[in-house]
């Protein structure tokens, strides 16, 4: 990818100097480091313009990955970004921080047998995780299948006609929250890994949109940006969380994340909730007493691409 194209991510001064890219910028201070010279960066800040907004900006380039802060250090950045969504947007944004619960480890398991094809999860999806409606970008994708099939590659991912349809099952796919997950490995700045509680994050500040990501996860779990996405105003949902669905910008990868801006609050996930059918089974692994642990216990399961050893936390089963 081009990122000299991107406008995200482009610090436009002012007085109209040269536009700097979040990459040149980061390699400009890669230099600085290496020459020792602290008064380059400092010179920098000022051609910049010292505007409120700008400053924040700012302050932005100059943090570190989100999982590295300390508590005060990320408390501070989510209340940059609320301030600034109130400047830019004059949107009043409630964003969390929330972080991974003691002795829980998420996971999910999907019902074929009880799937309807009806779609509701992936609307659901879409709408509290702020998805681009102009790309219409889905983290969920449910495949049409014929019996007997059991990879996705080989149903309908595209269908558009009265479901359920006789002789068929669905299937969903979506982001699998590995144990031993590709994508994490393949990211060259450390933009993507796993929390605690088993969800897989991407810290968008810090992703370059080198789609390395992308392109190591066998399972289609990760969305790229080539746009601003954009979300009607009265649509967007204003429960946020720094790592979750706050507003994306262009360039950069984005997944599911087990909806963590509900699942922190003892929320299921939007897609677990809207299913009319009860396919899809959310909770702790951790708890011998969740229906997660039931169904793994008395359920015939099985897990996709069992062979490529990712230890997926997404199971599929049948009653």
């Amino acid at each position: 990818m081009n990122s000299s194209k991107k406008k995200e991510g482009m610090m436009k001064p002012e007085n109209g100097e040269k536009k700097i890219s979040r990459r040149s910028f980061i390699k400009g201070l890669s230099i600085a480091a290496a020459a020792g010279s602290a008064g380059l960066v400092t010179g920098g800040c000022g051609s910049l313009g010292n505007t409120e907004e700008m400053g924040l900006k700012w302050e932005e380039y100059f943090k570190k990955n989100y999982r590295l802060m300390s508590q005060k250090e990320k408390d501070e950045t989510v209340a940059r970004l609320v301030r600034l969504a109130k400047m830019k947007d004059d949107r009043d944004i409630q964003m969390s921080n929330a972080e991974p619960r003691e002795n829980v480890l998420y996971g999910y398991a999907f019902n074929i047998s009880r799937c309807k094809g009806y779609m509701d999860c992936v609307e659901a999806c879409v709408q509290e995780n702020n998805l681009d409606r102009k790309s219409k970008t889905q983290y969920i994708r449910l495949f049409e299948m014929d019996s007997g099939q059991l990879d996705p590659t080989s149903g309908d991912g595209k269908y558009h006609h009265e479901v359920p349809v006789a002789d068929k099952f669905y299937m969903g796919v979506q982001c699998y929250h590995c144990e031993n997950a590709p994508c994490i490995k393949a990211c060259p700045t450390k933009a993507t890994w796993r929390e605690p509680d088993g969800i897989v994050v991407v810290d968008y500040d810090w992703c370059i949109g080198c789609r390395y990501c992308l392109a190591a996860c066998p399972y289609w779990g990760r969305r790229f940006n080539w746009g601003t996405p954009e979300v009607p105003e009265e649509e967007i949902n204003r429960k946020q969380h720094y790592l979750g669905n706050r507003m994306r910008m262009k360039g950069v990868m984005e997944k599911c994340t087990f909806c963590v801006q509900r699942t922190r609050q003892g929320k299921l996930p939007a897609c677990a909730e809207a299913c009319p059918t009860g396919s899809r089974v959310f909770g702790n692994l951790l708890d011998p007493d969740s229906e997660i642990r039931f169904v793994l216990k008395n359920k015939k399961v099985f897990r996709f691409k069992e062979e490529l050893g990712t230890d997926p936390k997404f199971w599929y089963f049948m009653d």
